[in-house]
């Protein structure tokens, strides 16, 4: 059965239990007197008893039930104190658990090393785990799933803080036999009807096609794919290029074929990496700790592909 009364509620009944008057329980408070009454008959409505009978010049006195419900009233407001002060300890705990999104692209790079030096640095720590594309991650943010995620600055919603730590540009990825794999930098136009592979992610997808359509032509998409190692191993073997902002350290697909990442000639905007956490949320030291120690490795490259 749902419940339809409040701990607020509870305090101003237990308060005028106490103070033998609604006055003197409202300055005890800080409520208006009001307000104390309202509560008082929302819950002998809500309980179907009669809480308090009015004595001339004794004030107000608690019935038989009312006392049996005062009592228990008491002890669920120690509950609620005792909770209050459980939360106060894990927010203020170096250790205590901690779950991080990451954006699924990201992940390889990022989160292993993360992981790893930041439980030098916490070893009470508990730390969970999930990736995901950048929608699902703002909807695990908003449903308290997870605390913190890792992922670019596009399409971010209004509730959610983003704290940039890097900015990766675009590049293309080519097979290493590619005619154009052993230049320094490869333009756009030199990519037009070329086949393509893209990485087929909401949000990412509509980045990566945007960065052709603005100069002037659409890509010739031969492959999709969500998996960032499909996708090396599709253009490993010369299925088409992709374009790509994390860069991986090895120059070779997970089926072992070659690749090579050419530099985009132009200006285009890079993507800035970063750290969502709901606007507004309180946060506990650990997550505190882990933003600080993510902002660190990354700016002193401390994390592969960056």
């Amino acid at each position: 059965m749902p419940l339809r009364y409040t701990l607020r509620q509870l305090e101003y009944f237990v308060a005028v239990g106490e103070a033998g008057s609604i006055a003197r329980a409202a300055e005890r408070v800080s409520v208006s007197s009001p307000s104390i009454s309202a509560a008082i008959a929302a819950l002998e409505a809500e309980f179907g008893v009669q809480l308090f009978v009015r004595r001339h010049a004794q004030g107000l006195s608690l019935t038989p039930g009312g006392r049996r419900l005062f009592q228990e009233a008491q002890r669920l407001l120690e509950q609620g104190r005792a909770l209050h002060d459980v939360a106060g300890d894990v927010a203020s705990a170096a250790g205590g658990p901690l779950s991080l999104g990451c954006f699924v692209t990201l992940a390889p790079f990022l989160l292993p090393a993360l992981r790893r030096s930041f439980a030098a640095l916490c070893p009470e720590a508990r730390v969970g785990q999930v990736e995901a594309d950048q929608a699902r991650l703002f909807e695990l943010l908003r449903r308290a799933e997870i605390d913190v995620a890792l992922l670019y600055d596009m399409e971010i919603p209004a509730e959610i803080a983003f704290r940039p730590l890097a900015a990766l540009s675009p590049y293309v990825l080519l097979p290493a036999g590619h005619r154009l794999a052993a230049r320094e930098s490869v333009a756009l136009d030199d990519l037009a009807g070329e086949p393509m592979v893209l990485l087929d992610l909401p949000i990412s997808r509509e980045y990566f096609l945007g960065l052709t359509l603005a100069h002037g032509f659409r890509p010739l998409i031969a492959e999709r794919t969500a998996e960032l190692s499909v996708l090396r191993s599709l253009v490993g073997r010369g299925f088409g290029y992709a374009l790509l902002n994390i860069r991986s350290p090895s120059r070779e697909a997970p089926d072992g074929s070659a690749l090579a990442a050419v530099a985009l000639e132009g200006r285009f905007a890079p993507l800035r990496l970063g750290l969502g956490t709901m606007r507004g949320a309180r946060k506990t030291r650990v997550l505190r700790l882990f933003e600080a120690h993510a902002a660190a490795e990354i700016a002193r490259g401390g994390v592969p592909g960056l």
